[in-house]
């Protein structure tokens, strides 16, 4: 603790402080608004909670602020860049803040990537796929097309799935058909995904300029998406059909809805598993300690006050979305055509605004990809300083004090796999990563108020150990509940890590 403390202290040397409360706040918001707010409210909605939706993003913001406080205690008493892998080596020693730090390369660096697959797919789609399949996808992605006139000599249950003179067709698809109409297939195949790569070169150039300038332009791209949401909630207020709202919850007889968590309470629920992935990204302000003015007084209000700003624009989102079309409907249109689905169907004369929801949905991302780059890259700085990484990872520019290397590196690992790696391999690691991040930091707060009751705690986490108890059961929970490929992905990486640790770390470790 006092090794870590003199560390914070030294300002002169480490990174440099710009950042404010705001600044904090508007990098919580960031990460936390993706495309998570516009896909995932339509799917707990036609999937589980039905138009109770609203009360599934309240139990789902409770369960995030029980962690939360726990990372709001930690950032302001040990205001140190990397978050829960910092934390750990303050509390449970050098092993599990190592496996804790090597974790979270799976909610940053990992989720860097796939958001930036999903920024090239919906960059494509605002511009009418103007860019080739080839250039937008992985060697590791194809996709079997028939063009123009060639569609109407297909079966009519087929060629009827047509958009736009152009009909995509599935491999199982294309094994039923006859040899003579195979020969009217095109088959393109991924070469690379030059759009991904663009935006993590962008990015990691904004990151090395300094923590402030991309500090002002992911203030910028926040104004920009809260705008397009409240533009929506405003506007679609006085679409909403009250017998939307009817009944409120999913009934117990609704078809395809007889299990406990698809209907009822249950249902809200299940809902709020589905939405909880949409509050993710909260705890990338705590890697920023280190760059905050006053970390003690401005660290807690980055953390729950991006929770709170963002818990009040769901609600208010998911009451206009669930009023303006019935949740039923949802379950046909999915994911991102939710929202414009609702716009074009419902709210005539407003076009411009599905439009803009993608918009809003590019400008999420990019935020959110951002946020994951510095976050990753703050985690690694601070292994580095600790020996347990290479000092690269540790070096700052003369000039911006950012740790330009460590972005330059970060640049190239998580660059070739969003070019050339489809961004379905990752699945939901990025969650698992999150999820023991928070047990960890959870159990943390309990530990430190009983092994260092005397350090000084400008912001402290209220009924302890209560709410840690309940952050690590409702963030093991959520673990235990992911599928069992993600678990086992999850359990190989961590043995690479360790054979890295004793291979590498334990014997560099200024610590050992």
């Amino acid at each position: 603790m006092e090794t870590l403390l003199k560390q914070a202290g030294d300002s002169e040397k480490g990174l440099k402080r710009t950042l404010g409360a705001v600044s904090l706040v508007a990098l919580g918001i960031g990460a936390i608004i993706g495309a998570g707010l516009f896909v995932r409210t339509a799917a707990a909605s036609a999937e589980a909670a039905g138009p109770a939706v609203t009360v599934s993003f309240i139990v789902a913001a409770v369960g995030c602020v029980f962690a939360g406080l726990c990372y709001a205690e930690f950032a302001a008493m040990i205001p140190i860049a990397g978050s829960a892998y910092t934390y750990a080596y303050a509390t449970l020693g050098e092993l599990v803040a190592w496996i804790i730090g090597w974790a979270l390369v799976m909610e940053y660096a990992l989720g860097a990537a796939t958001v930036s697959i999903a920024w090239s797919e919906y960059l494509n789609k605002l511009i009418g796929g103007g860019i080739p399949y080839e250039w937008s996808h992985s060697p590791f992605e194809h996709v079997n097309m028939v063009v123009g006139d060639a569609i109407s000599r297909f079966p009519v249950d087929i060629a009827h799935l047509a958009k736009n003179n152009v009909l995509l067709l599935s491999d199982d698809q294309l094994k039923l058909l006859t040899t003579d109409l195979h020969s009217l297939v095109i088959t393109h195949s991924g070469i690379v995904n030059l759009p991904a790569l663009l935006i993590l070169a962008l990015l990691s150039a904004l990151l090395i300029k300094g923590t402030e300038e991309s500090a002002v332009v992911n203030g910028i791209i926040v104004f920009i998406k809260v705008a397009i949401v409240l533009v929506f909630i405003a506007v679609g207020w006085h679409f909403i059909n009250p017998a939307n709202h009817t009944p409120y919850m999913i009934p117990e007889d609704a078809p395809g809805h007889s299990g406990f968590f698809k209907h009822g309470w249950g249902g809200v629920l299940g809902g709020a598993a589905i939405v909880f992935f949409a509050f993710i990204g909260f705890d990338a302000v705590s890697t920023a300690a280190q760059e905050a003015k006053n970390p003690k007084r401005d660290m807690p209000i980055g953390i729950l006050g991006s929770l709170a700003v963002c818990t009040i624009l769901y609600i208010l989102f998911s009451h206009v979305l669930t009023g303006v079309a019935n949740w039923k409907e949802f379950a046909a249109q999915g994911k991102e055509a939710s929202v414009a689905y609702a716009i074009s169907t419902y709210m005539s004369g407003y076009g411009w605004l599905a439009t803009a929801v993608t918009i809003a949905i590019l400008a999420g991302f990019s935020s959110v990809i951002l946020v994951m780059l510095l976050g990753q890259s703050r985690v690694f700085y601070s292994m580095a300083n600790d020996g347990l990484l290479p000092k690269v990872f540790s070096d700052l520019h003369p000039k911006f004090r950012t740790p330009y290397k460590s972005n330059m590196i970060l640049f190239v690992f998580v660059g070739a796999f969003a070019a050339f790696i489809p961004g379905s391999v990752a699945g939901d690691l990025t969650s698992f990563g999150t999820l023991f991040a928070f047990v960890v930091v959870s159990a943390g707060v309990w530990i430190m108020r009983k092994s260092n009751p005397e350090v000084e705690r400008p912001f402290r986490a209220p009924l302890v150990p209560v709410v840690p108890i309940l952050g690590i059961l409702i963030c093991t929970g959520m673990i235990i509940a992911l599928d069992i490929q993600t678990l086992t992905a999850a359990f190989v990486w961590m043995i690479i890590g360790l054979v890295v640790y004793f291979g590498y770390s334990r014997k560099n470790s200024k610590l050992q």
